[in-house]
């Protein structure tokens, strides 16, 4: 299975680090890397041992290693550094953010924590159990429609896709027992550790995800310990929402928010008041007024 990928932006003083779902490749985030790019952020969206197609099985704690060594090595560059999730990669995100508290924002679009959308299938429960069995070298979990996307026309693009190379934009056409099985104990680590978490925090989520449902969303904005948090809700997508209806509304509004975060951050690093011209000649004058005085 060929992985595809794409160059990411290296510019700006503040860096984000996107990580794609689970078992998939860069390319679901590509447009959102590439508007982010656009305003001004450094972009990074790594491929992931053990986590991403193609490169073989490795543990949930391998995953998170991986994906800290990834935002260590952008923290030594740049000033902010941001990490931006997209479904199981959500989840891998805030379990980054926990280790790694000074992550400037954290953006969890569709984050998963449960596969309870409306398109899983009943027999999902019975995914752990099957694990333990012989079935867990040969059960592999295939995508079907609606492959995370409303918008019909790229939905019929992305099974032709699948069809062909094994993988698209949204995600690969399969994933093997052992990779659910390790996305799984991720989430409970997540879940456990939540509370934990305080970077800033934007959760954008799709109404009729298919895939992980508002519930998911609602856990973490219950749960977590940000100071500034700010959920969006979307009415015209579904899981994928990095390529499907609202892309852009998405992009924006992670865009908005890093740079709101970044914002407030720089005004507490320097809390000197913000004075306007007006005031300050007025002051000037008091000034000149006192030493004559």
């Amino acid at each position: 299975m060929t992985q595809p990928s794409f160059k990411t932006s290296q510019s700006g003083d503040h860096a984000v680090l996107l990580l794609h779902g689970l078992s998939s490749s860069p390319l679901e985030l590509r447009f959102i890397a590439r508007f982010l790019g656009d305003e001004g952020f450094a972009t990074h969206t790594p491929e992931l041992p053990g986590y991403s197609a193609g490169t073989g099985h490795l543990s949930m704690e391998q995953w998170i290693s991986a994906a800290v060594s990834e935002f260590d090595a952008l923290a030594v560059r740049y000033r902010h550094v941001s990490i931006c999730g997209l479904s199981m990669g959500a989840t891998l995100a805030a379990a980054v953010a926990h280790q790694r508290p000074d992550a400037r924002a954290l953006l969890l679009l569709s984050i998963t924590l449960d596969y309870d959308g409306w398109a899983i299938p009943w027999y999902h429960f019975l995914v752990d159990w099957c694990y333990y069995t012989p079935l867990r070298s040969r059960y592999k979990y295939r995508e079907h429609e609606p492959y995370g996307l409303k918008n019909e026309a790229l939905r019929s693009k992305i099974a032709r896709a699948m069809q062909k190379s094994g993988i698209s934009e949204v995600g690969a056409a399969s994933i093997a027992m052992p990779a659910l099985h390790e996305a799984s104990r991720l989430a409970s680590l997540v879940k456990r550790t939540t509370k934990e978490i305080s970077s800033d925090c934007l959760i954008i989520h799709a109404i009729d995800d298919e895939t992980s449902s508002p519930h998911n969303a609602e856990f973490v904005g219950a749960n977590i310990g940000a100071s500034f948090l700010r959920t969006i809700w979307l009415d015209d997508s579904y899981h994928m929402i990095s390529s499907d209806n609202e892309r852009e509304v998405v992009a924006r509004e992670c865009a908005l928010f890093l740079r709101e975060s970044a914002a407030a951050s720089t005004c507490a690093d320097n809390p000197t008041p913000v004075v306007s011209r007006a005031l300050a000649r007025r002051l000037r004058q008091l000034a000149s007024i006192a030493e004559k005085a």
